[in-house]
């Protein structure tokens, strides 16, 4: 059965009261578990959580390294941290269960399924790259747009554009239609039962992934704007 979601109309924009409710459950999710593996920390008898936080930051630094390398890349493990846990902390909130009214309006869901909130992080990221561009990189960075002659440049601004659509709608496609599965599973009553399981243990594995694309793809695209190829790459 279609479910709808709730929204307003505020200055002639419609706003969705269900992607806005679960943005806010999620960075609450990711605040409290940074604080949670952050306080009490000890060198000589850490906790389950900060042996778990710790992992994150070493792979995430893994991430920058392989990219940006650590000349420059230091500065962007903070980036990649918030992005890996938000991505991955909002791709499963969707998995366990969903709130839906008597009439048929959906509250909970992953907000990774929400197309309008990857675009917005892809916004971001997209728009940070450039920023360090042509900021901090700014003579190669102009510089390389004139390197592609002819029938090369529209191909090469056509790349350009593509990079963030792409980025959104991967992860936007892949955590909708994991949901959509889930709905389509639970409808078939007491046969769904066993492939829910196997479904969320993959959509689980479908969700980290998700969320190591979007981070590594996001430190490529810094890597190309802000490290020139004679100086790192």
């Amino acid at each position: 059965m279609e479910h709808h979601v709730p929204g307003i109309e505020l200055f002639g924009l419609h706003f969705d009261l269900s992607a806005l409710l679960m943005i806010a459950v999620t960075s609450i999710f990711v605040l409290i578990l940074a604080i949670s593996g952050a306080s009490k920390g000890s060198v000589t008898n850490p906790s389950k959580l900060q042996n778990f936080m710790e992992w994150v930051v070493e792979f995430v630094e893994g991430i920058v390294g392989s990219t940006i390398g650590s000349k420059y890349g230091k500065p962007f493990i903070a980036l990649g941290m918030t992005l890996i846990m938000y991505i991955f902390i909002g791709n499963m909130l969707g998995l366990p269960f969903s709130i839906v009214t008597e009439d048929h309006v959906a509250w909970w869901k992953s907000p990774t399924a929400d197309i309008a909130v990857t675009a917005a992080l892809t916004i971001i990221v997209i728009g940070l790259s450039h920023y360090l561009g042509i900021t901090r990189n700014t003579k190669h960075y102009f510089a390389h747009y004139f390197e592609y002659k002819g029938a090369m440049l529209p191909l090469h601004l056509i790349e350009v554009v593509s990079k963030p659509l792409t980025l959104a709608f991967r992860l936007y496609g892949n955590i909708y239609a994991g949901e959509i599965m889930i709905s389509v599973i639970l409808g078939a009553g007491w046969f769904g039962i066993a492939p829910l399981f196997v479904w969320q243990g993959f959509s689980v594995f479908v969700g980290a992934i998700q969320a190591f694309v979007f981070t590594m793809l996001t430190m490529v695209y810094i890597s190309q704007t802000l490290v020139h190829e004679e100086e790192g790459h």
